[in-house]
């Protein structure tokens, strides 16, 4: 199912590169391939943004994994319940990681979009 997601992610962030790509490369006119150029530089930004604020959240869950193995190794209150909380703290171990690698995938699709606008604007 990870798998899944990761190329759900993969593909859509494919498919919008390549609408820039075309929507770029069919515009004639300077001024407004450069006006779209600079919307769509705009818009990665805001996703960027979002991107790098989700890797600070993965790093506070990260720190709470850390604290929960703590705790639990601490408890007293028997095996199964030891378990059940191993259980939950590996789930979200691996949550954390599968969206960590959804983050770096759309910075790098972003990055190409940024490296392609750019190009575009700077290109006549």
């Amino acid at each position: 199912m990870k798998f899944l997601g990761h190329a759900y992610r993969f593909v859509s962030n494919f498919v919008f590169l390549a609408m820039v790509y075309y929507g770029l490369n069919f515009i004639d006119k300077y001024p407004q391939r450069a006006v779209l150029a600079l919307l769509v530089l705009v818009y990665s930004a805001m996703r960027a943004a979002t991107t790098l604020r989700s890797f600070y959240f993965f790093q506070r869950v990260e720190r709470l994994e850390l604290e929960a193995r703590r705790l639990a190794a601490l408890g007293g209150e028997g095996p199964a319940a030891s378990a059940s909380r191993k259980q939950i703290v590996s789930d979200v171990s691996a949550l954390r990681r599968g969206g960590e690698v959804n983050a770096y995938i759309d910075l790098l699709f972003l990055a190409m979009v940024v490296l392609l606008c750019v190009s575009k604007i700077v290109t006549n």
